[in-house]
């Protein structure tokens, strides 16, 4: 008689999914889509910053009415931010991104176009709604197309948007309104924008909304200690950046030693220290969020102090504006990666919060700022802003201890 002994196989491995890294590269492809239309976005924001003198003249008002343009823009950002969740709860995000894209083009047409500073001001509300709509959304969706460990690299790359339009949006705007007019850049910008939309059509995948009861899930955030003092922290921090940066150049100009020239420098080396602020907060902010928490607001306020005492010092200044601009840059990734450890599973009502905040902290930063430079004088300015960027910085990097581990 002949037996058979029993064959043991071992189980075949499980085979990885065949789209497993066509999906990772579609995400990677949507995230430097998001940035591409965020850069469009900010784009049109600080536009008008170079265009002032040439708009006030052609539209009949002086330069202080077609400032309020900005105003405009940041104070319906500050209420479109946090509405976009509950006017659209389940709409896919990429359908509302690219609807939010195409009010922009619409935006930056109608400014062209304008023949009243009345229809200027209504192109700039529609761009407030556009901008906020679509930043409140970039962590939710961002969170969509990476891995969770690679959040902060990706909200990186996304600000990294931010970060080259705050560089570029007021060279190129002064370049392109100097040969052809104020008009032509609005034409351009809107073209930019278009080229976005077409873009984010091709690379970004579908975004499905996140679960939320509306007005319930915003409130049940904002009812949380983390996110009342993360948030408090933040808007004293940028109140207090605003507050100095916005009168930045006046202060150099007040510097005998700083030249025309070497002034315009300045302002691209607090750009170009952004620019790698927003990199070097991305590569640290997955695995040590505490420790950016608090280098980020520590170097701002040390800056601002360096900046207020060079007294002059060529090298100082420059250092300390370099430095400025380094710390800054971490803001929006660091805090947004603090947004979504706080809210794992509500960012979308997260980061509607902090969009509002940002928006709202800029508005009274500069005014306050205004004020103590009316009635106190430049350095008293500089000085307030440290202590603000100070204290609100360490009620902000107080929360690390309350985020989940």
């Amino acid at each position: 008689m002949t037996s058979t002994a029993p064959v043991s196989v071992a189980p075949a491995p499980a085979p990885a999914p065949a789209n497993a890294t066509g999906r990772t590269r579609s995400g990677w492809a949507g995230v430097i889509a998001l940035m591409v239309a965020v850069f469009t976005l900010v784009t049109s924001e600080f536009l008008p910053a170079s265009l002032l003198p040439l708009m006030a003249a052609d539209l009949g008002v002086s330069e202080g009415v077609a400032g309020q343009v900005v105003t405009a823009t940041a104070l319906v950002g500050m209420v479109a931010g946090p509405s976009m969740a509950l006017v659209f709860p389940r709409l896919d995000r990429r359908r509302l991104i690219i609807g939010l894209l195409v009010l922009a083009v619409v935006s930056n047409l109608l400014s062209a176009i304008a023949p009243t500073y009345a229809v200027v001001v209504v192109s700039r509300l529609l761009l407030g709604v556009a901008l906020a709509g679509t930043w409140s959304m970039a962590l939710a969706v961002a969170s969509q197309l990476v891995p969770a460990e690679k959040l902060g690299r990706a909200m990186s790359v996304v600000n990294l948007g931010v970060s080259a339009a705050t560089v570029a949006a007021v060279p190129l705007g002064a370049l392109i309104s100097s040969y052809f007019g104020w008009r032509a850049v609005f034409w351009a910008v809107a073209i930019a924008t278009a080229a976005a939309v077409v873009l984010f059509v091709v690379a970004m995948p579908s975004i499905p909304a996140a679960a939320s009861d509306g007005i319930r899930t915003l409130l049940a955030v904002l009812r949380r200690r983390i996110i009342v003092l993360g948030l408090l922290g933040l808007a004293v921090m940028i109140a207090g950046h605003f507050g100095s940066y916005t009168f930045i150049r006046t202060a150099a100009e007040g510097m005998p030693t700083l030249t025309p020239a070497l002034i315009a420098v300045l302002l691209a080396v607090y750009g170009v220290g952004g620019l790698v602020g927003n990199v070097v907060a991305g590569l640290f902010a997955d695995r040590h969020l505490g420790v950016v928490m608090v280098t980020v607001p520590l170097l701002m306020a040390l800056a601002i102090v360096g900046f207020s005492l060079a007294d002059g010092s060529v090298v100082l200044t420059f250092a300390a504006v370099a430095v400025w601009g380094l710390g800054f840059g971490g803001i929006p990734t660091t805090s947004q990666t603090w947004a979504s450890r706080a809210e794992p599973d509500r960012k979308e009502a997260a980061g509607g919060l902090f969009v509002a905040n940002f928006q709202l902290a800029i508005a009274l930063g500069a005014a306050l700022g205004g004020a103590l430079l009316d009635g106190y004088g430049v350095h008293t300015v500089f000085v307030t802003g440290a202590v603000a960027v100070a204290l609100g910085g360490a009620l902000f990097a107080s929360t690390r201890r309350l985020l989940p581990h």
